[in-house]
């Protein structure tokens, strides 16, 4: 900005939170006095009891990572009626949409978030909106084709009318989203509009159901026709191209599918955001990017000048490397059954690990510098650092700059400006077809062989979970971060509907954060050898450690099933005044978490779903997770990047899943340990009945109480065992179950026996 700003861009309100403190410090103390307890009355008591003194210093060294990353709370407000004033003078921002597969991710989903963008309010003339199709899809290019003629009617549209939803099925399908103006001119051009996006819909889907979408002999989509998904030349198309540079016109949109080859690694979505940086950097270059998945739609058409409050607010010194905007789902199922909307989480743990070095990038609806994926540090080093032969004062020379960024001379001119404060390319407004040989050049799949893309510089390479990795690496380089959250929410997306489409989900993410924890990346070396802070460390492990906790939570769960099927025990009996600590302890837990749901306006309802939900993923997600990486470090089983299925409930006006929010089953093994664990628990609680009904106490209440809470916890497989179809759990997987459950039963009376 050429001026000086007067007035603060944005202002860091810290949040007030004595309650939640006082609370968190009261479970904290508990659990010290629970282990106190157990370690003094260790050697009267049994195995079990050492086992659960174990479990229970896993569950203290969470709560103290938890206690951690909400101490200090803050949000941030930006002033975007401020930048108005330098309208002129904002920088540009080049927007990267990625898609996969157009059968996970149907075209009508991309398509609208697309759209969406190129809505933006800020100047058309400083956007670019960059498709990455890692499917190579003629589908895929062939609905943003069609969307193209149809956003010079809707962006203009939506623009003179303020249209606040920009997403066409949100805004013509939603029954919160009716017409706000009466006249009767906005009638009939919203009529008009809502009947083209309907052609455009219509021919969208029927374009799908063909095995062939379009006539592959005409020119636009002649570079489709014989080609294998994972073996095919770069495909780069300008579909827009705002020549004029009008600031009331259409941001360039610009079609990629990079090269692949079967003998070159791809290296997944981090591979494809590395390609659209590369792309991007020689067509546009600027000094801004935003990326989103397919299904994000932008829900804030002011969201760019929301996150430029942040990004160009800073004070020196003090530069946010990137803004992170929150995760939030369109048709949220009601109560959450799945858990997997994350509301609460976002809300405490994200503004308390903002009052650190900032938030985690979650991969999706971020809006970064490129100089700092440029592998820039916060004092104008590069990544490979200032004794490097090819550095001089820590920049990087001519060669350095081939060496780090690639042999191509016109992108590395590009790079060279950015990492000297330069923005955008020399030439304003751009050619995009001058750049089109050097755009092919760096979407090759071998240019990165030999480079520093995707170990220092770009989307960091190593993890099914590129996005908390990269942000992780850009942290331990000491750059700070921020959350933007206006109002309303700046991206929508949509969460999975059905049960295994939730734990494939979480599947994936717990396989790359456990491929981040046992790697050089551990946030703990980062703390040591690089500017991580300590706190930030441990934040980062409140997410790197989910696939460890199903090991001490499995034990935990076992052990009430063990005692009373051994005839042992874990817990003091009721009428000891030990128990007060671990009745104390569970009651003020519970209360504590529901009054944090209960305070940001969530129901009962969903506070036990997220409860009973937590202890399902762990068992079943998680675990597999741990498996996953466990198999890839002795080399038997290498982690793939697995697409979540998308719908898009909204985008025929009517509710198509009925099934959404039911517990759904299918024949896979992620089901195998948490319905063995019903079982045995069910074993138990027969066991326990028996004892009571001979007269026999063995099975103490504390014990019993345990058996039915995780019975409670895991209702849904419960339920499953009596069920048909999908709600019902597959005979095989019951089997299976079963033979583990007798082993387990079996060792258990041996135990009780000797």
């Amino acid at each position: 900005m050429a001026g000086p700003i007067s007035l603060p861009l944005y202002e860091k309100l810290p949040q007030k939170n004595t309650v939640q403190r006082v609370l968190d410090v009261t479970i904290f103390v508990l659990l010290l006095t629970l282990l106190a307890y157990r370690i003094l009355s260790l050697k009267s008591n049994g195995f079990s009891w050492f086992f659960a003194l174990l479990c229970e210093s896993w569950f203290t060294f969470v709560w103290v990572v938890i206690l951690s990353s909400k101490w200090n709370p803050v949000v941030y407000r930006t002033y975007p009626e401020r930048l108005l004033f330098w309208i002129d003078e904002l920088p540009p921002v080049d927007m990267f949409v990625t898609t996969a597969d157009p059968t996970l991710e149907p075209p009508i989903i991309t398509v609208n978030t697309v759209l969406s963008l190129l809505a933006f309010d800020y100047p058309a003339n400083k956007l670019a909106c960059y498709v990455s199709d890692d499917g190579c899809s003629p589908l895929t290019f062939y609905a943003l084709l069609e969307a193209s003629k149809f956003a010079k009617l809707w962006v203009p549209f939506c623009k003179k009318y303020g249209i606040h939803t920009r997403a066409p099925f949100r805004y013509f399908y939603d029954e919160e989203e009716s017409p706000h103006d009466n006249s009767t001119e906005f009638i009939r051009e919203y009529t008009k509009m809502k009947d083209e996006y309907e052609v455009l819909r219509r021919k969208i889907e029927d374009a799908t159901e063909k095995s062939i979408p379009c006539d592959l002999s005409s020119e636009e989509f002649v570079a489709f026709s014989d080609i294998e998904r994972r073996n095919h030349p770069s495909i780069i198309k300008v579909i827009l191209e705002n020549k004029e540079g009008l600031v009331d016109g259409l941001p360039h949109l610009i079609y990629v599918s990079r090269e692949k080859c079967p003998k070159y690694p791809h290296h997944y979505k981090a591979g494809a955001l590395n390609v659209l940086t590369r792309v991007s950097g020689a067509m546009t270059n600027a000094p801004f990017i935003l990326n989103v998945d397919c299904d994000m739609y932008a829900n804030n058409s002011q969201i760019v000048f929301h996150a430029m409050c942040l990004l160009l607010g800073c004070k020196k010194g003090q530069d946010f490397a990137f803004a992170q905007s929150p995760q939030i789902f369109y048709d949220g199922l009601k109560d959450d059954p799945l858990g997997n909307q994350l509301v609460a989480t976002q809300k405490y743990i994200g503004e308390g690990i903002s009052g650190l070095q900032g938030p985690y990038y979650s991969g999706t609806g971020c809006f970064h510098r490129r100089k700092v994926l440029y592998g820039l540090w916060p004092d104008g080093c590069m990544e490979t650092g200032g004794r490097s032969p090819n550095c001089v004062a820590g920049k990087l020379t001519d060669e350095g700059l081939r060496q780090s960024f690639g042999h191509s001379r016109e992108f590395s001119k590009t790079v060279e400006r950015i990492l000297s404060g330069l923005s955008g390319k020399a030439d304003c407004p751009y050619d995009l077809s001058s750049s089109a040989e050097a755009a092919n050049q760096v979407a090759d799949c071998g240019y990165e062989c030999g480079t520093s893309w995707g170990t220092k510089i770009g989307w960091i390479y190593g993890s099914t979970s590129e996005d908390v990795l990269t942000g992780l690496k850009i942290h331990a380089r000491g750059w700070r971060s921020a959350e933007c959250k206006p109002d309303p929410p700046a991206f929508l997306g949509c969460a999975p509907s059905g049960g295994p489409a939730s734990l494939t989900q979480q599947k994936r993410w717990v396989t790359g954060l456990l491929e981040i924890l046992f790697s050089k990346n551990n946030p703990f070396i980062a703390t040591l050898t690089a500017k991580l802070q300590f706190r930030q460390c441990l934040a980062y492990m409140y997410i790197l450690s989910w696939g460890l906790r199903w090991i001490p939570e499995l034990c935990y769960i076992a052990l009430p099933a063990y005692c009373i099927i051994a005839n042992s025990h874990f817990l003091p009996k009721v009428e000891e005044p030990a128990f007060l600590i671990l009745a104390a302890l569970f009651a003020i837990y519970n209360l504590h978490s529901l009054l944090e749901y209960c305070r940001i306006g969530l129901s009962i309802r969903t506070w036990w779903n997220n409860q009973r939900m937590g202890r399902i993923i762990t068992m079943t997600a998680w675990f597999f997770g741990f498996l996953n990486v466990i198999l890839k470090l002795l080399g038997l089983f290498e982690a793939v990047f697995e697409v979540t299925q998308k719908n898009q409930s909204s985008a025929s006006g009517d509710d198509n899943h009925k099934d959404a929010g039911r517990f759904t089953f299918n024949e896979s093994p992620i089901f195998v340990p948490a319905t063995t664990l019903v079982l045995v628990h069910l074993v138990a609680m027969v066991k326990a009945l028996l004892n009571l009904t001979h007269g026999r106490h063995e099975s103490r209440i504390g014990e019993v109480i345990c058996n039915v809470w995780v019975l409670l916890c895991f209702l849904p497989f419960l339920k499953g065992l009596f069920k048909k179809g999908k709600y019902g759990i597959p005979s095989s997987t019951i089997c299976k179950s079963a033979a583990l459950a007798a082993v387990f039963v079996h060792l258990c009376e041996r135990v009780s026996i000797a």
